[in-house]
């Protein structure tokens, strides 16, 4: 099925669902392009050409995995019951995400190689964020039979890309019929000999500081759901968010003590650092990276820049702790510091005062 692209001209488009960047990543389904099928019945035509039906599973996972550049660690790529993938120092770090149309992305929001994009680099930043670097990609797809082979496989292609681009290769996947599009993506990564760093690890004294871009996501759901498709910096950090992968095991080299990848939020993210460390973090809101124009582009819809940048997700930023008087890696800015656990209130402030608004987000809350 057609994706429709959204390009820099397109300056607004047909009424969508209420803004709920609050919550970024709780897009509705409405308007998505995947459609329902009908269960099997007695006498059902011949699947329409060019669908996932017509095409078989085999096929359409070749389509996904094929032409994928295998890296020295993959010694066994896609083909076989499983992949071999070498794991230099005997450790392998793995991590999943799952995405679901309608919960994590909308296809009338983002292209097919977009949205394989996204969930190879929201995956990825998960390795990143134990300090190791992602060496394989597992996929799983769970789809409609009606969908367009065409598409899967361009979504295919946006999770090689990105996987190539961070030095890792799509070893294996699977297939399987759902009325729900689903994507399962499962990442292997490499500690180099390093011991991994972890969200319990932070102490009183530690430097809080963060490597990436905070609040551009969310700034690029609230004007997706407002119907626009500019401005197109926050409309594509949406779309495809940005880790810095290489700050993760750079932060480790330096000594990190906890770190996180911000999918759900700053403040929720660090509140499990917090939790899991038995310690409190205490944020600066002049050290925060904000620049001008996300601070513009708040103001013209309503909102405020702090609500993103605290509460948004999907930017999959990295926030690290680090002892005082360690030099920050590049590309690390210091936000905050580490205090002991507060007898009440908050395990995470601003400024010494606790942020009235949602923390993040949850699935289940």
């Amino acid at each position: 099925m057609a994706v429709p692209p959204y390009g820099p001209t397109d300056a607004a488009a047909p009424a969508a669902p209420p803004d709920r960047s609050a919550r970024p990543r709780r897009p509705s389904r409405r308007g998505s392009a995947i459609s329902t099928p009908a269960r099997p019945s007695a006498g059902r035509p011949e699947p329409e050409a060019g669908t996932l039906a017509a095409t078989g599973e085999f096929a359409v996972i070749a389509a996904v995995v094929a032409g994928s550049a295998q890296v020295p660690t993959t010694l066994l790529g896609p083909g076989d019951d499983g992949a071999v993938v070498s794991a230099a120092d005997g450790r392998v770090v793995a991590s999943v995400d799952v995405l679901v149309d309608g919960v994590h992305f909308r296809t009338d929001w983002a292209s097919a190689e977009q949205i394989g994009r996204r969930a190879a680099l929201a995956s990825m930043a998960d390795i990143a964020a134990m300090g190791a670097v992602p060496t394989a990609l597992l996929v799983g797809v769970c789809a409609p039979p009606t969908l367009a082979t065409a598409w899967i496989a361009e979504v295919g292609r946006g999770l090689q890309a990105a996987a190539a681009e961070a030095g890792a290769a799509v070893v294996g996947g699977d297939l399987t019929r759902s009325d729900v599009l689903t994507l399962s993506v499962t990442v292997l990564g490499d500690l180099a000999g390093r011991p991994p760093v972890v969200r319990s690890g932070a102490g009183v004294g530690d430097v809080v500081a963060v490597a990436g871009r905070l609040g551009w996501a969310a700034a690029g759901l609230a004007v997706l759901s407002r119907g626009f498709r500019s401005p197109v910096a926050a409309v594509s950090a949406y779309r495809v968010p940005e880790p810095p992968l290489a700050a993760g095991p750079q932060a480790a080299l330096a000594g990190a003590t906890s770190m996180i990848d911000i999918s759900d939020g700053l403040l929720a993210d660090l509140g499990h650092v917090a939790r899991a460390s038995g310690v409190g973090i205490d944020l600066h809101a002049a050290d925060l990276p904000v620049t001008p124009r996300l601070v513009e582009v708040a103001s013209a819809l309503g909102r405020t820049w702090q609500e993103w940048v605290l509460t948004g997700g999907d930017d999959h930023a990295l926030v690290a702790t680090f002892p005082a008087g360690v030099p920050l890696p590049d590309g690390w800015t210091a936000i905050g510091s580490v205090g002991p656990t507060p007898e009440q209130g908050p395990a995470v402030t601003l400024d010494g005062v606790g942020w009235e608004s949602a923390a993040g987000w949850d699935h289940f809350g």
